[in-house]
């Protein structure tokens, strides 16, 4: 396959370690003179980052880098361009494994390293599918369990997860006797558009056709994870599938005993019920997120975004609707074509779009409180300007 010019870069994470371990080890064995570029950030206590670079056969370089502001990710952030860019000039490196830690995100990473110039050439993010149900319901801080990648972290192990799974095109999925047909479904029903790809045993095997040398008929092609590592990477379109006004959110689904229901609607909520029911729509689903219009804020796109018995909500900036024509060209035009797609007559862009994913999920009493939260039909008849002099319950969770 077409590989581009410089130096390939993949970036390999998640919190399930020992399945990103397997993941990195399989690329090494597939991919010849492929390297390992790894941070460890357990070591941000003693205040350097240790950094190791390695191939199949073992550790070829070792440094430290200094803590950057207290914040151990932010030394990653620093030290990862300028040491990808040294194995490039030095040659012989024919793929650059990123080998994330624990619970640094692959966003961040890979916007990192292609604003550096590099090209990032897939992004992966390792899963033990009998852990997703674990890691999703763990609503610990990070520091709880030495994962914190800065003095500030206030992250928790399941928003964490959640977000190097969705991010990820591909997920490289582990081996796990452990793992029922319930487990599968949650990781399908929870990142439905992602490429699954078992991860496999590495080791040694006859030589690769690794898409960087003239094949010969005496080489196997590459395994489908290396392929996957090779096969391009979209930071643009990735981050946009991420923002809750065009996100690629999961589709409606029951099998296995794991469900996903679609909530949508063109009625805004009554803020006071919504912030009175929110601890219930939380704890409603082992993951929930998308975008809802508040009656009291009729211009504020707002982001649903919970996991582990928590919910975070921000504002997540203007509908298009309640912008000036002239303010459109601004906007990407990905955030234009999804309004577009969805737009009303009455309210163009302003909806509730919401998906909650879980296993036993209580679809029935779920929608019926959702329905609970919305204007009532004279709420609604009353217009917007008796909406906005609504109480602005959720003013305080907004400021924290």
């Amino acid at each position: 396959m077409a590989v581009p010019p410089g130096l390939p870069v993949v970036i390999v994470g998640g919190l399930h370690a020992d399945a990103r371990r397997a993941a990195v080890a399989r690329l090494l064995a597939d991919v010849p003179g492929s390297v390992v570029l790894h941070h460890d950030l357990a070591t941000a206590a003693a205040g350097t980052v240790v950094r190791t670079i390695r191939d199949a056969s073992g550790i070829l370089d070792a440094g430290e880098a200094p803590l950057v502001n207290d914040c151990a990710c932010c030394a990653l952030r620093e030290d990862l361009v300028p040491e990808l860019e040294r194995l490039r000039d030095a040659g012989g490196t024919r793929l650059a494994v990123v080998e994330l830690w624990d619970s640094v995100e692959p966003k961040a990473m890979a916007e990192v390293v292609t604003a550096g110039g590099l090209t990032v050439t897939g992004v992966i993010t390792a899963v033990d599918p009998a852990l997703v149900l674990p890691y999703l319901g763990n609503g610990d801080d990070l520091a709880d369990g030495g994962l914190a990648a800065a003095a500030t972290d206030q992250r928790t192990v399941a928003d964490t997860f959640a977000r190097q799974l969705e991010y990820a095109p591909v997920l490289a999925v582990a081996d796990s006797p452990e793992a029922d047909d319930e487990d599968r479904e949650l990781l399908a029903q929870l990142h439905p558009t992602a490429r699954q790809v078992p991860i496999g045993r590495a080791g040694p095997g006859d030589p690769v056709d690794d898409g960087l040398t003239v094949p010969t008929p005496r080489l196997r092609p590459l395994s489908p994870l290396a392929r996957a590592a090779l096969a391009g990477f979209d930071v643009e379109a990735a981050a946009a599938a991420q923002h809750p006004a065009c996100a690629l959110l999961p589709a409606e689904a029951d099998a296995h005993g794991v469900s996903t229901l679609v909530w949508s609607r063109r009625r805004p909520f009554h803020p006071e019920r919504l912030y009175a029911a929110l601890e219930d729509l939380t704890c409603a689903a082992a993951r929930s997120r998308g975008r809802f219009w508040l009656a009291d804020k009729p211009d504020t796109l707002f982001h649903w975004d919970a996991a582990g018995g928590a919910l975070c909500v921000e504002s997540a900036g203007p509908w298009l609707a309640s912008l000036p024509d002239a303010a459109w060209e601004m906007v990407p035009p990905v955030r234009r074509a999804a309004a577009a797609l969805d737009w009303d007559a009455e309210h163009g862009d302003r909806c509730q779009h919401l998906v909650f994913t879980s296993p036993g999920l209580d679809r029935d009493g779920l929608e019926r409180l959702l329905e609970s939260c919305l204007l009532t039909d004279a709420e609604y008849a009353a217009g917007r300007d008796a909406w906005q002099r609504l109480p602005h319950a959720f003013d305080t969770l907004l400021e924290v």
